[in-house]
């Protein structure tokens, strides 16, 4: 029985992992697909206007 509580850890996590790959990819695209490319493009817009001005250190 020792093999038992041996196994039982890494199939749990290999079962939770390929449940977070799963519903990684089932969420890429879609309707979510133009918000999530809005999101990147503001973060990419904001990190190449260069620094911010105004900030007090």
């Amino acid at each position: 029985m020792d093999y038992v509580s041996a196994l039982v850890p890494p199939v749990v996590m290999a079962v939770f992992f390929i449940g977070l790959v799963v519903t990684i990819v089932k969420s890429q695209g879609g309707p979510n697909k133009t918000k999530e490319d809005a999101a990147v493009d503001a973060a990419l817009a904001r990190t190449e206007s260069g620094p911010q001005t105004g900030r007090d250190n």
